[in-house]
C-alpha cells in the first residue's frame, strides 16, 4: 500500500454508482423514504460470491467489501469465495467500519496522539486540518469516576463532586476536543457506561448516508470500539469488536481494519432456562465452554430455536463477554426480539421499520437459509443445562457452581492459607467478627455486563427486598455499592419502590460509571485494611462484572468472583465466601431463625411483573433526548477554541505524546536486527493487560508516585493510572507496576520489580529499563500462554514501547494486545509448540538475537533466534513473526500506525499543494 492511499475514503453513497457496479445496487422502500443499498442477494445471482452458505457475520463484512470496492481490486471478494472451501483464509481483507466508540480512559490518550499528530503535520509543513475523524466518533465519559463514598444515601454526589476536581483538566481536553475536531460528539460523564450507551441509544443497526445532493444509503451498522466489551452491540446484530486506541486511531482516518477472514464457529442454541437461573449464570457457563472449545480470534454466531427463549437482554449480557472467551466477538443475527427491543429503548418507528425491511431483504435475518450456512466448526449450547454459577477467584472462564464456590476458595489458595479450614462468619451480624480469610470485603453491583439488565437488577433489588423484610443485613465489614450502567436503571427502580430496598443494604447509588469494575472500587476502611495487611488475608471480592483479574478490584483482595446481581447482594449478607449459600442459611432474621437463599430467591414471575409494570419506552427517549448537554458541573467547564491544543508543561495530566519527537522517531525498532538483547521481565501463563498497564489508585511508594511528588503533586491527589493516561511520564512509570505481577526472574517477590543483568540487582522495572537504555541495551519480554488477555489496553502496549523493549516472545497471544504492540512497533514473536521458557530453561540471565528483520521479512515467516546463556552455551530457536498480514509489516518498519499515518498525511499534503497542469496547487484551485 502507498503512503496516502484510502485516506479520503469516500462516503458510502458515492460507491453505489462506479462503473460495472450499477447491478449490485437495489432500491429498498420503507414508507416514504426510498434507499440505495448494495444488493447482497444480487451479488449471488451475478456469481460474486455464495452469500447464502456464509454466516450471517460473514455477510455483513461481504457488503463491506462490495460497497468499497472502488477502493481496491477484488482480492478482498476472492478471499470471501476462498472461505467458504476451507471456511477459514490466511487471506487479508480491508474492512471499514461505520464509526468509532471509545471510553473516555482510551480516548483521552488516543485524542492527545491526535492533537500531538497536528501539531507534526504542520512542524513538517503539511495540513494539519487533514487530521480529523472522517467517520463518526463517540467518546463516552464512563471510566474516571472513583467509588470513594458508598453505603449512604450522599455517595452518588459526593463522588462526582471528587469525580470532576480530579478530572477537570482532562474534561476540559475532551471539551476543546469536541470543538475542534468535526465528526467527534462527547456524551459527557454520568450519562452512563459506554457499552449501555452503545446499545441503548447509539446503535442503528442499520446506518444511512448521502440524501443531501444524491440518493440515501442504506448499510450495516459497523463499528470498531476501544475497549473490549465493544462486543455487547452485537446482541442485536450489530458487527463490531473492541481494538486498540493506536488501531482506532487509523480507522478514525479512514485507514481500513487489515484482517484475515476468521473462522466462524457456529453455537446453536436449544432448550431454554430454568427457573431462577440468570444471565450471568448463561455468560459464565459459555465463557467456560467457549474457552475450552478455543475460540481465540474467532466469531461466534449464535443460531437455533433456543434463541426464540432469550431476549437481548441475555444476548447482550453474552455478547459483551467476547473476549472473556478468547473470541473476536458473539454475535446474535437481528430477528423479532431485536425489533422489540428497538421500540423498547424508544428508537422512532422509521427507524425501526428500515431495520427490519433492509435486514430482510439482504438475508441478514435470522433463520434465513439457517440449514445452509458452512460454519468452520459447531458447538451445541443447552440452556437447561445451566446452573447457579460463579467464576473466579482469578478468571472469568473458571466456572464453579455455586454449592463449589467455597471449596473452590480454600483449593485455589491453599498455599497461603496453611491447612487453615473455613470457620464460616458468623450469620447474626450483630456478633462482633475479626476478620478471617475468605470473608469478603467488597460487594459490587458494577460493570456493562449486567448492570442494565433488566431481569438481573430487578431480580437484585426484590432479593433485596426480601432480606430487609426479614430484617437481614449487609454484614458490617462488607463494602457495598451500585453503579448502574444506564441512568434508566435507576427510573425503573424507583419507580418499582426496588431502589429504597437496596439502599436499606447499602447498595446506594454511587455513580453511573465502571467504577469497581474497572479498579476504582475506592479505599475500604483503614480498620478492615489493617487487618488484611497485619494478618495476611486472603479476603474476596463478589462483583457483577466481567473480569476479575489478580489486583484488579482491589490490591488487598487476592480472590475475587463474578457473579449475579443478586448474588452479589446476597453474599455481602452473607459476609463469606466460604458459606456454601446452597447447603447454610445466608443469615438469621430478626427473629433468630435461618434465613435460606432458595427461600428468599425471587421467582421469574415476580421479575416479569416489576419490569412490565415499570419499563417504557418513554423512559428511554427522555434520558437520551439531553445525553450530550451534561449536568451544570459539565456546562461550566470553560474550553478555547482552535485548531491546536495549547499543551501546558506544568500539566501531569494531558502533556504531549513524544511518539513525533525526533529522539522517539529515531528508535525506530523496526529497521533492523534485534542483538544482544536482554529480557526485562520473564512472565508466566495469562497474563493480563491489568499485570501490563494495571488501572488502579497510585501508590505512594511507587515509581508514578515518586514521580508525582516530586512535582510537588499531593498524595490525595495523585489519582488513579487510569486517569494519568494521558501523562506518558507517568504511564511508563505504571507499566508492570501491578502488585500482583510474577516476575519469575525475582523469586519470592510481587509486583513490579526486576533483575537486572549482569548486575544481579534487583530494582523496580522502569529503572532498570532506564539503566539498560544507558548501557545501549535492547529489551525482550518472555511469556507464556495468553499473553495480553483481557482489556483493549493501549498502554499495555504504548508502556512496553517507551520502555524500549523492542520484543515479546510468548507462547501464545491474544488477539488486541498483539495488534496493539504492532501498532506501537513492538514485535510479536511465538515460541513453536512444545517449546516454552521452562523447556529452554530460561532464567532471565540469556541474550537473545533475532535475526531476518530486514528486507526479506514476510507475515508469519520463521526468524531465528540464537539464545546465549550465561554459562557461554548457545541455542537457536525458530519463532514464529506475529507480523500476520502486509500492512502491520508496514507498520512495523515505520515504528507503528501513528508513525506511518503521519507520514501518509504528509504525502497527503504534498499532493494537495503540488501545482497541477494548470499550474495551480490544489489549495490554489479551490481557493
Amino acid at each position: 500500500m502507498r503512503f496516502g492511499d484510502n485516506l479520503d475514503t469516500a462516503p458510502p453513497h458515492d460507491a453505489l454508482r462506479q462503473p460495472g457496479a450499477d447491478d449490485l445496487v437495489a432500491c429498498l422502500e420503507v414508507g416514504a423514504r426510498r434507499y440505495d443499498y448494495v444488493d447482497l442477494r444480487a451479488a449471488e445471482r451475478m456469481g460474486l460470491a455464495p452469500v447464502s452458505r456464509l454466516p450471517v457475520s460473514l455477510r455483513i463484512l461481504l457488503e463491506n467489501i462490495l460497497r468499497h470496492r472502488h477502493l481496491g481490486d477484488d482480492s478482498d471478494l476472492a478471499a470471501v469465495c476462498d472461505w467458504i472451501h476451507s471456511r477459514s483464509s490466511e487471506r487479508e481483507i480491508n474492512f471499514y467500519p461505520t464509526r468509532v466508540l471509545m471510553p473516555d480512559s482510551s480516548g483521552v490518550p488516543l485524542i492527545g496522539d491526535m492533537a500531538a499528530m497536528r501539531d507534526a503535520v504542520r512542524a513538517a509543513g503539511g495540513d494539519p486540518t487533514l487530521v480529523n475523524p472522517l467517520i463518526p466518533v463517540d467518546i463516552v465519559i464512563d471510566h474516571s469516576v472513583i467509588t470513594d463514598h458508598a453505603g449512604t444515601p450522599q455517595a452518588y454526589d459526593l463522588n462526582l463532586a471528587l469525580e470532576y476536581q480530579r478530572n477537570a483538566e482532562r474534561y476540559t481536553f475532551l471539551k476543546w476536543a469536541q470543538g475542534s475536531f468535526t465528526n467527534f460528539r462527547v456524551v459527557p460523564p454520568s450519562m452512563g457506561i459506554v457499552h449501555q450507551v452503545n446499545l441503548e441509544y447509539l446503535s442503528r443497526v442499520v446506518w444511512t448516508g448521502g440524501g443531501a445532493s444524491g440518493p440515501t444509503t442504506a448499510y450495516p451498522d459497523t463499528l470498531v470500539g476501544m475497549d473490549s466489551h465493544t462486543t455487547m452491540v452485537n446482541g442485536i446484530g450489530v458487527l463490531g469488536w473492541g481494538v486498540g486506541g493506536i488501531e482506532a486511531g487509523a480507522v478514525m482516518l479512514s485507514q481500513p481494519i487489515s484482517m484475515q477472514l476468521p473462522q466462524v464457529v457456529g453455537c446453536q442454541v436449544t432448550g431454554r432456562l430454568r427457573p431462577g437461573v440468570t444471565s450471568t449464570d448463561i455468560v459464565l457457563t459459555l465463557t467456560e465452554r467457549l474457552r475450552q472449545h478455543k475460540v481465540v480470534g474467532k466469531f461466534v454466531e449464535f443460531y437455533g430455536d433456543g434463541l426464540d427463549h432469550l431476549p437481548v437482554s441475555h444476548r447482550a449480557t453474552i455478547a459483551n463477554m467476547a473476549p472473556e472467551s478468547g473470541a473476536t466477538m458473539c454475535f446474535f443475527p437481528t430477528d423479532q426480539a431485536t425489533i422489540d427491543y428497538l421500540i423498547a429503548t424508544g428508537r422512532s418507528s422509521e427507524q425501526v421499520a428500515l431495520v427490519q425491511a433492509y435486514v430482510q431483504a439482504q438475508g441478514l435475518w435470522r433463520g434465513d437459509g439457517a440449514q445452509d450456512i458452512a460454519y468452520s466448526e459447531f458447538l451445541v449450547f443447552d440452556l437447561e443445562s445451566v446452573q447457579p454459577s460463579l467464576a473466579g477467584p482469578r478468571r472469568p472462564q473458571d466456572r464453579v457452581d455455586l454449592c463449589g464456590a467455597a471449596q473452590r476458595f480454600v483449593e485455589s489458595y491453599a498455599d497461603r492459607l496453611n491447612g487453615w479450614r473455613p470457620q464460616g462468619a458468623p450469620i447474626d451480624a450483630a456478633i462482633e467478627h475479626r476478620l478471617d480469610h475468605g470473608d469478603i470485603v467488597i460487594a459490587a453491583i458494577t460493570s456493562c455486563t449486567n448492570t442494565a439488565n433488566p431481569p438481573a437488577m430487578v431480580g437484585a433489588g426484590l432479593l433485596a427486598r426480601k432480606l430487609r423484610a426479614r430484617g437481614v443485613v449487609v454484614k458490617p465489614w462488607v463494602k457495598t455499592s451500585l453503579a448502574p450502567g444506564s441512568r434508566v436503571v435507576t427510573d425503573y427502580l424507583r419507580a418499582a419502590g426496588l431502589q429504597d430496598d437496596l439502599d436499606a443494604l447499602g447498595f446506594n447509588l454511587v455513580g453511573y460509571g465502571c467504577m469497581t469494575c474497572a479498579g476504582a472500587s475506592g479505599q475500604l476502611d483503614p480498620k478492615i485494611a489493617g487487618q488484611i495487611e497485619t494478618g495476611e488475608l486472603v479476603v474476596a471480592t463478589v462483583l457483577s462484572s466481567n473480569r476479575n483479574f489478580e489486583g484488579r478490584t482491589h490490591a488487598l483482595a487476592r480472590a475475587n468472583f463474578l457473579c449475579s446481581p443478586a448474588l452479589v447482594v446476597a453474599y455481602a449478607c452473607a459476609g463469606s465466601i466460604t458459606l456454601d449459600l446452597t447447603r447454610e442459611p445466608l443469615a438469621l432474621d430478626r427473629h433468630g431463625a435461618p434465613v435460606w437463599l432458595a427461600d428468599v430467591w425471587p421467582s421469574d414471575n415476580e421479575i416479569e411483573d416489576v419490569i412490565q409494570a415499570t419499563l417504557s419506552a418513554e423512559l428511554f427517549t427522555r434520558r437520551y433526548a439531553t445525553v450530550f448537554e451534561g449536568d451544570r458541573l459539565w456546562q461550566r467547564l470553560q474550553v478555547t477554541r482552535g485548531l491546536h491544543y495549547d499543551w501546558d508543561p506544568r500539566s501531569t495530566y494531558i502533556r504531549r505524546p513524544p511518539y513525533f519527537e525526533a529522539e522517539t522517531v529515531a528508535e525506530r525498532f523496526g529497521q533492523g536486527d534485534i542483538l544482544a538483547a536482554r529480557p526485562l521481565v520473564l512472565l508466566g501463563d495469562s497474563i493480563t493487560t491489568d499485570h501490563i498497564s494495571p488501572v488502579n489508585v497510585i501508590g505512594a511508594n511507587s515509581p508514578a508516585g515518586a514521580y508525582l511528588a516530586s512535582l510537588g503533586v499531593a498524595l490525595t491527589d495523585f489519582n488513579t493510572l487510569l486517569a494519568r493516561r494521558g501523562n506518558h511520564d507517568v504511564m511508563v512509570r505504571g507499566t508492570f507496576a501491578n502488585p500482583r505481577l510474577v516476575n519469575e526472574m525475582v523469586v519470592g517477590r510481587e509486583g513490579g520489580w526486576t533483575c537486572h543483568t549482569p548486575s544481579s540487582e534487583v530494582m523496580r522495572i522502569h529503572e532498570a529499563a532506564q539503566r539498560y537504555r544507558t548501557e545501549g541495551t535492547p529489551l525482550l519480554v518472555v511469556a507464556g500462554t495468553e499473553y495480553g488477555t483481557g482489556s483493549s489496553r493501549d498502554w499495555a502496549a504504548k508502556g512496553l514501547r517507551l520502555l524500549g523493549v523492542r520484543a515479546v516472545i510468548a507462547e501464545s497471544f491474544e488477539r488486541i494486545h498483539r495488534s496493539n504492540l504492532v501498532g506501537m512497533g513492538v514485535l510479536p514473536l511465538q515460541f513453536p509448540p512444545g517449546v516454552t521458557r521452562h523447556t529452554l530453561g530460561l532464567t532471565g540471565e540469556e541474550t537473545f538475537s533475532i535475526t531476518g528483520l530486514g528486507a526479506t521479512l514476510v507475515p508469519r515467516h520463521a526468524l531465528a533466534c540464537e539464545i546465549r546463556y550465561a554459562g557461554g552455551r548457545r541455542a537457536t530457536v525458530p519463532l514464529l513473526c506475529r507480523l500476520d498480514i502486509p500492512r502491520e509489516i508496514a507498520w512495523y518498519r515505520h515504528g507503528g500506525i501513528l508513525q506511518y499515518v503521519v507520514e501518509a498525511l504528509l504525502v497527503k499534503s504534498s499532493q494537495a499543494l503540488a501545482p497541477s497542469k494548470s499550474g495551480h496547487s490544489a489549495a490554489e484551485r479551490i481557493a
